[in-house]
């Protein structure tokens, strides 16, 4: 259990809260690509709690701009796009990609009103299929070179969906390694050969056994959890018998991100990024070690289960969750369908805006939220105190901070502990692109060649 003033330190994010302050450190996920085309490139932004416009000009440059205009707070987000800016709707003021205004037309002829007029703004870049926002004061931190964001654009492919929650019970959700045996528990397995783009319905590395299976069959897992320069590894172990186990390696990466196994060619990297206290966007990189991600597939997979234009789940809590008492008894255990995002948005959402963990009991289980939550408060000191938090990173140190490696597979009994990286360094092998060995791992499986 914490106290109530624990709680609020480490869910709050508005721009004087403690734990605010520390995202403000970090690069956001603002929009997806995919929400900036077409004939208007203009979508209203609520990141950390402030009010914001994401818009593309005709130059194609990005601009992330306060929402209310700087003349008479009129919304931008109903602006227009045109003579290199976004102009407000009210009285034709018009500001470009840096905030400047660029054109005050009700003004006198020859007025320098405009000269000394900016909009607050904030530095954006696209990566990955995301547009990232920074809404901190100075240089922005590089960013990691790890996987999803190393690989080409025909291997990655992203998405989001809406959580009416607080960022961080959405984040606890996925680095928590005991729930999946029963919140994603499915009473019969499908054809493992049909599992593209869906999580924990294909076989584990090195058999023939699907994940479901292994979850369903295996629910006292041991939990190891790591301290590492990017935050946390996961490493979770189910005895199948004396000579297999199943190894789950996952990570977290600081501050709101994990990075978890898809299938034994794909990667998961997701963020939880906040809206506001009560709000969050999961924001999802796959990133394919082999072929190219078959993006149209996924997509069309995705959009059958969230609505545009705010990428909110059709299963929501007004219609309980798509909740069936007669699948529940005969096909999954929560009986809300087989989209395990679901699952995971009643776990967190029935926790209330924001969870009160005044009210809580921690078990063996919970040891990753434990050190995560040790983690969230010392970067928050950290940041009280003027100091860069952890991944906060220059060019230099971006480039060692590779992989993490992750992986879902059934190795030896005696050995996991090389095992898990065995296999992550082969599937790299199959990617140019990515680092044959991450330096997390390199000179511990130095004994691997390249024909291997």
């Amino acid at each position: 259990m914490m106290s109530q003033e624990q709680n609020d330190l480490i869910t709050r994010i508005g721009p004087n809260d403690p734990c605010g302050k520390l995202m403000r450190q970090y690069w956001q996920p603002a929009a997806l690509v995919d929400e900036l085309q077409g004939e208007r490139p203009v979508r209203p932004v609520r990141l950390l709690g402030e009010n914001l416009v994401l818009f593309r000009d005709e130059q194609g440059r990005y601009g992330l701009i306060d929402r209310h205009c700087a003349h008479r707070g009129a919304d931008l987000a109903f602006g227009r796009l045109e003579h290199g800016g976004l102009r407000c709707s009210f009285h034709g003021w018009l500001f470009d990609v840096t905030g400047q205004c660029l054109d005050t037309p009700a003004e006198p002829k020859g007025s320098n009103l405009c000269a000394n007029i900016r909009q607050r703004s904030y530095p954006v870049v696209e990566k990955s299929g995301i547009v990232w926002a920074y809404l901190g004061e100075g240089t922005p931190p590089a960013f990691p070179e790890i996987d999803c964001f190393t690989a080409p654009a025909s291997h990655t492919f992203a998405f989001k969906g809406h959580m009416e929650c607080n960022w961080l019970q959405a984040l606890e959700v996925g680095i928590d390694p005991a729930h999946a045996s029963y919140l994603h528990r499915f009473f019969e397995d499908e054809d493992t050969s049909t599992a593209y783009g869906k999580q924990f319905r294909g076989a584990s590395a090195g058999s023939e056994l699907p994940m479901t299976r292994i979850l369903r069959e295996y629910d006292r897992p041991i939990i190891n959890v790591e301290h590492t320069e990017y935050g946390l590894r996961l490493i979770t172990l189910r005895e199948i018998d004396a000579e297999r186990t199943h190894v789950r390696v996952t990570n977290q990466l600081f501050p709101h991100g994990f990075v978890i196994p898809m299938s034994t060619e794909m990667t998961i990297t997701q963020w939880h990024v906040p809206v506001d206290d009560e709000n969050c966007y999961w924001y999802a990189i796959f990133t394919s070690y082999a072929a190219p991600v078959d993006k149209e597939k996924m997509r069309e997979q995705r959009l059958a289960l969230y609505e545009l234009p705010d990428y909110t789940s059709r299963k929501n809590k007004r219609n309980d969750y798509g909740f069936d008492p007669h699948e529940q008894l005969s096909a999954t255990y929560t009986g809300m369908g087989h989209d395990i995002n679901v699952h995971d948005q009643w776990a967190v959402e029935s926790m209330g805006p924001i969870q009160d963990r005044t009210k809580e009991h921690l078990g063996q289980s919970d040891k990753a939220i434990v050190q995560y939550r040790r983690l969230l408060r010392a970067e928050i000191d950290k940041v009280a105190r003027g100091e860069r938090p952890i991944l906060f990173l220059d060019d230099d140190t971006a480039r060692s901070i590779q992989g993490p490696a992750t992986m879902d597979g059934i190795g030896p009994s005696q050995g996991w502990e090389l095992y898990w990286m065995e296999v992550d360094v082969k599937r790299r092998r199959g990617a140019p692109w990515a680092a044959a060995v991450p330096k997390e791992i390199a000179g511990k499986v130095t004994h691997l060649t390249a024909a291997e």
